[in-house]
């Protein structure tokens, strides 16, 4: 008999949650099968099985609390699952909505023919909302609902659906409808993050404007032979994650922490990149970035992004950032005021490029402009530091040349 144990957390994290159970008691599984999803305040962690064999009980329930490295299930490797359990045991059924095969019981009734049809995604964003698919109005082939339709439920006209507490999540009055969603773990260590940012620290913002023409230009040239080259196509994040190392260079105030009453100077640039993903912003890292190329940049953007949309990145891909790039012009920001992400003292915001009519040489032009924002910890940086560093960001991607020459 084996032990089946949560991941060992990093220091910074305290404890995980139980969110689902892949597996039942005495099931039989093959080593590596996925067994258990745990989240913790970072990231989604899986517990997969050590060796082929059965999990003879499960220990911790979904909504528990674990801690590092505790007991959650015991396993038995080498064993086979009883007759009576290879009857009960899943089979599987084609997701709905083009995801992998999803395991059900063989023996089911007609609500279990509903969760056979129900893919990974969408009995995940019913455990997180706690709204039964079977009472949303379902968009795929054959009335199936799709993840899409559990993002935004339609919900059939007589449902009144139930959280697990008994209270009302979602009903359904003629066209009116409320849904009442718990919080999951992530959206709220996010919320407590944020409040602690904005009553924690003199947070102040300053704000420049930035040129993208020559930007542009140089991308326009340059595209189609940096990914025939690099097999990345060429995007305006890694000129700006390669602008602001090079402002980090001059500004060291502004790649450092406070820790207690000590200012920390780091001697090497980390730039966390938020990325939107299904379960909400995350900021993955890119370490050394004053020794990656702006392919290297792309590339391992391209590759976080992709881990996020899974829900993949581990823990050592989010911690220990010592600034951060956030880019809400992709979603049409014009101008806001990003929030700092603790211990560091500063974040640069990005924002949507739009034509406007600017005095160059004493006549107007319409040029593509972006609102550029610095947020920083007023305690450890000061004004002029602050402008002078948003400046720099400024003239080297108005200037791209600079960075290749180093000037």
């Amino acid at each position: 008999m084996a032990d089946i144990k949560a991941p060992v957390f990093p220091e910074s994290v305290a404890d995980g949650t139980i969110v689902e159970w892949h597996v039942t008691e005495g099931q039989q599984v093959n080593r590596d099968d996925l067994l258990a999803e745990i989240e913790t305040d970072k990231v989604v962690l899986e517990v997969v099985a050590p060796d082929n064999g059965v999990v003879t009980k499960i220990v911790k329930q979904v909504d528990d609390t674990v801690l590092s490295d505790e007991l959650i299930a015991q396993f038995e490797a080498g064993a086979s699952a009883s007759a009576d359990t290879a009857t009960e045991a899943a089979v599987p059924a084609q997701a709905a909505d083009g995801g992998e095969p999803v395991q059900a019981a063989a023996k089911s009734d007609s609500n279990d023919a509903d969760h056979k049809d129900q893919s990974p995604a969408v009995r995940k964003a019913a455990k997180e909302s706690g709204v039964d698919p079977k009472e949303v109005e379902g968009s795929g082939r054959g009335g199936r609902v799709t993840k899409t339709d559990m993002a935004n439920p339609t919900l059939k006209s007589d449902s009144s659906i139930k959280s697990d507490s008994g209270r009302p999540v979602a009903e359904s009055t003629g066209e009116r409808t409320e849904k009442r969603v718990p919080m999951t773990r992530l959206r709220k260590t996010v919320a407590n993050r944020l409040l602690s940012a904005s009553q924690d620290t003199a947070m102040l913002t300053t704000f420049n404007e930035v040129n993208m023409k020559p930007l542009m230009d140089m991308r326009a040239k340059y595209k189609d032979q940096f990914e025939k080259r690099h097999g990345v196509r060429l995007g305006f994040m890694s000129l700006f994650v390669k602008a602001a190392t090079e402002a980090l260079k001059r500004f060291p105030a502004v790649n450092a922490s406070l820790d207690g009453d000590d200012i920390v100077y780091h001697g090497f640039y980390d730039i966390g990149v938020a990325v939107s993903s299904d379960r909400g912003l995350v900021v993955p890292v890119l370490r050394d970035t004053d020794r990656m190329s702006m392919a290297d940049v792309e590339s391992r953007i391209r590759e976080l992004g992709g881990l996020a949309q899974k829900g993949k990145l581990g823990l050592d891909d989010m911690t220990g950032g010592t600034f951060t790039i956030s880019n809400g012009g992709v979603f049409g920001s014009l101008m806001s005021t990003p929030i700092l992400n603790p211990p560091q003292t500063a974040i640069l915001g990005m924002h949507a490029i739009n034509d406007r009519p600017m005095a160059v040489d004493g006549k107007v032009e319409i040029l593509p402009m972006m609102y550029l924002a610095l947020s920083y910890d007023h305690r450890m940086i000061d004004g002029k530091e602050a402008v002078q560093f948003l400046v720099t960001i400024k003239e080297l991607v108005e200037d791209p040349a600079m960075l290749l020459l180093d000037l």
